[in-house]
């Protein structure tokens, strides 16, 4: 039945909806088995999760000569103990506020009648004062009924009284002992779980190795699990350190403030600031509601917010990115999401959880291979490469984005820069698709036409004063993604050159004429060539061979100093030479550049380079700007082929 074509073509065609069923179950099972596996399943998260933040205390025990089990238990003891005086200080406070509530309503009470009077006359805070009226009379008990007159006569009530029956010594026990159970059971999983992690921290290591990579590139595995594990050791401890210190600080103030039980708001905010976007502003609405209750007037609310508006901005924008990078490696639509989903499977445990766990997945796609669309689905990295995603735009006729990411681009690299290693890279792309037929006449034409508008626009951009000197200012992660790709500029890209600094024969009107070839990109790469020549001091014109085929001709050919012609298209050596010899028959003493702009393979630009006859072959932008750049400073008598040169010496860059 397998040799049959017909059926082999059906389960191929089915192929892909059997494997998209088989992945819908997978992520239905696993979610079914985190969700009905919560009580195992969270304690050894939280055991995981704490592992990486003790992990260096106990390596530092280590290297003062403790033994790894006292150091192991030492430091849980230390951690777990301090995590029980939290708790305890929690309740206190926690029973505390909720004696002292009822002397706060009547605060809040006055000021809701306050606010009653104060907007009689305006229809909507009007009915917001009617609605809190509304809940607080629902929420307060009701008062008791009088009764008058004698109980069982006629038209008074009778009180009848219901009781359950007489519950066993079973049914009292898990009344009164299961809320105190629980906890303690989870906290002692948690804590058993956690010495051992910590205990066998290597062995646990080496299964994961197996597990990710096999012994079949040991050391690339262990490389990037030891790496994993690092990066997340120092970011939880990064986040714990700083939420710790927002929650000091807002208990601090609160106290300041004179807001009841600070302490308990400083650890709650602590808490959830571990919750993604909202949970700062959460852990700021009791204490506000507080204020409003105890201070009858408005100066302790006011106070109040101007400190979560103060200190969460200082802590979020400032400190954060100093600590750990401006974001945690996650997408923002990943962190919706995840803490949507851990919400579900977990609750509020799962919400405090969301990030640390979305996390501890991405580095795993980004170290493990096997796991690598996990990075795709949740990181903050672009899923395609610069020159891919400037194509993608092309090829939906979006320049406006590409110029917009161009411009970003341009805030820290150099013009010549982002044409080389983005368009030029981009332009490939689109000859490879050409090459394959997948790209109509008409769809060349779109894409073209939009690559030569974001080239137009860009080449008007100013120059950077200093570009690729002092800290990224990219506004977006795909921008950034494109500079760290880039690298440093080039020294080339920095040199202006003056009409003092050239030689003679290159101070005419015009002195490059850059030439493109007959395919449907080559002009757009003729442009960027054109741009960054007169972007360093090099005045040129851009003519297409088909036109020079038809007559036209230059506006001063005397003044020509040198030709560059720019292939992004196959061509033929002899019709490249044949072209050479034209160009030097029609401008005596003219030096010629060759540019093949889609050829990188280094056999084969050796087997060009001795076959042409041109000056120079270049495969960049840059190497283009740099020959044309030392030659233009030689004295007219010196050869201007680089076997007879010496390494050129570039001017220094123009203020």
């Amino acid at each position: 039945m397998s040799d049959d074509p017909v059926t082999a073509q059906r389960l191929k065609n089915g192929l892909p909806v059997f494997v998209a069923l088989a992945s819908f179950l997978l992520v239905v099972a696993v979610m079914a088995a985190l969700y009905f596996g919560r009580d195992i399943l969270v304690p050894v998260t939280l055991a995981i999760l704490l592992s990486f933040v003790l992990v260096p205390a106990v390596r530092l025990l280590g290297h003062i000569r403790v033994p790894r089990v006292p150091a192991v238990l030492l430091v849980v003891v230390v951690v777990f103990g301090a995590l029980f005086g939290i708790g305890t200080l929690i309740a206190r406070e926690g029973g505390q506020l909720v004696s002292d509530l009822p002397r706060y309503s009547l605060v809040m009470q006055d000021k809701i009648k306050s606010l009653r009077g104060a907007t009689a006359d305006t229809g909507t805070l009007s009915r917001i004062v009617d609605v809190f009226q509304d809940l607080s009379a629902t929420l307060s008990p009701p008062p008791p009924p009088e009764l008058k007159g004698d109980p069982g006569t006629a038209g008074h009530p009778l009180t009848v009284e219901i009781r359950a029956a007489r519950a066993g010594f079973v049914e009292n026990l898990q009344t009164f002992a299961g809320p105190i159970l629980h906890p303690l059971a989870t906290t002692g999983l948690i804590l058993i779980f956690t010495i051992f992690i910590l205990l066998q921290r290597e062995d646990l290591r080496n299964r994961m190795i197996r597990l990710a990579g096999g012994s079949g590139d040991l050391r690339r595995t262990t490389a990037a699990i030891d790496d994993a594990a690092r990066r997340l050791s120092r970011f939880f401890l990064a986040q714990l350190a700083l939420n710790v210190a927002f929650g000091v600080v807002i208990g601090v103030g609160l106290w300041l403030i004179g807001v009841p039980s600070p302490t308990l708001f400083g650890v709650l905010a602590a808490i959830l600031r571990f919750v993604p976007y909202i949970g700062a502003a959460i852990s700021a609405l009791l204490p506000l509601v507080l204020a409003a209750s105890v201070d009858p007037g408005w100066t302790m609310v006011i106070a109040t917010a101007a400190l979560f508006l103060v200190v969460e901005p200082i802590a979020g924008h400032v400190i954060e990115p100093l600590l750990y990078g401006h974001s945690t490696g996650l997408s923002p639509i990943a962190v919706i999401l995840s803490a949507t989903i851990w919400t579900f499977l977990w609750g509020p445990i799962g919400l405090v959880l969301a990030t640390p766990l979305t996390v501890c997945l991405v580095v795993l796609g980004r170290h493990v291979d096997r796991l690598w669309y996990l990075d795709v689905l949740l990181g903050d990295q672009p899923a395609l490469d610069p020159p891919e995603i400037f194509y993608q735009r092309m090829l939906a006729n979006d320049p406006a984005e590409a110029i917009d990411q161009g411009r970003q681009f341009l805030k820290e690299r150099a013009l010549v820069t982002y044409y080389d290693e983005v368009v030029l890279a981009g332009l490939r792309l689109a000859q490879e698709d050409l090459s394959r037929g997948t790209l109509d006449r008409e769809r060349q034409g779109e894409v073209g036409a939009a690559i030569r508008t974001v080239v137009a626009r860009l080449g008007t951009m100013p120059v950077a004063r200093r570009p690729g000197r002092g800290k990224a200012r990219t506004g977006s992660s795909e921008a950034a993604a494109a500079v760290a790709a880039a690298g440093p500029d080039r020294k080339v890209a920095a040199v202006v050159l003056k009409p003092s600094d050239l030689a003679p024969a290159w101070r005419g009107a015009v002195p490059v004429l850059c030439v493109s070839s007959r395919g449907p990109f080559d002009e757009a790469a003729t442009l960027m060539l054109s741009q960054t020549l007169d972007r360093h001091g090099l005045r040129s014109e851009v003519i297409a061979m088909s036109a020079i085929r038809a007559g036209a001709r230059p506006k001063d050919v005397g003044s020509l100093a040198m030709i560059c012609f720019s292939y992004l298209e196959p061509v033929s050596l002899s019709q490249i030479r044949f072209t050479v010899r034209q160009a030097r028959a029609a401008v005596p003493g003219v030096s010629v550049l060759v540019g093949f702009w889609g050829e990188r393979d280094p056999a084969t630009l050796d087997r060009l380079r001795r076959a042409t006859s041109a000056d120079f072959l270049v495969t960049t932008l840059n190497d283009a700007i740099e020959n044309a750049i030392a030659v233009s400073r030689m004295p007219a008598a010196a050869p201007a082929h680089p076997a007879a040169r010496s390494e050129p010496r570039l001017p220094q860059a123009a203020e």
